[in-house]
């Protein structure tokens, strides 16, 4: 006979209840399949930046011309199906300080509105070849935005 307290059943002092940490995900074809460990983060809301893109698209078409995949600016702006200004002006972003490309690729997403920054307003500083007038010119830009920002936010409450 075994003692049953609150409903539950006895356990002896050799059993152990198994503890795991698992998550149930959608495997490639859409079934439901268990996973080890607990379940990703998950993504952020928000678009990211126009221009957090395009400065990722200047890294990778900059390492492309340098590799030798194609011989030319103007074959890659032939296979990118956009024109050579533009994609000079892409390029040109290259030119920016290493710290300020940082920054300007890992802009947070924004929810509402347009995006804080443009790559129009950053195109003058990327024209800069002193890379301290840059950060100075990009500080400068960057804490404009915020004092707008608090303006947008202090009309809408």
């Amino acid at each position: 006979m075994s003692d049953e307290t609150n409903g539950a059943p006895e356990t002896s002092a050799r059993t152990r209840p198994i503890r795991r940490a698992f998550h149930v995900a959608r495997s490639d074809r859409g079934a439901r399949e268990f996973r080890r460990g607990g379940a990703p983060p998950l993504p952020t809301t928000g678009r990211l930046p126009r221009v957090s893109r395009l400065m990722a698209l200047a890294i990778h078409f900059d390492r492309v011309l340098a590799t030798g995949r194609f011989e030319s600016q103007a074959d890659l702006a032939r296979a990118g199906r956009v024109t050579r200004a533009r994609l000079t002006q892409i390029l040109n972003l290259t030119n920016l300080a290493p710290d300020l490309q940082e920054k300007v690729l890992f802009l947070r997403p924004y929810t509402y509105g347009r995006a804080p920054l443009t790559e129009r307003q950053i195109r003058p500083i990327a024209a800069e070849p002193n890379w301290d007038k840059q950060r100075r010119l990009f500080a400068k830009l960057t804490d404009q935005m915020s004092k707008d920002g608090e303006q947008k936010r202090a009309t809408v409450n």
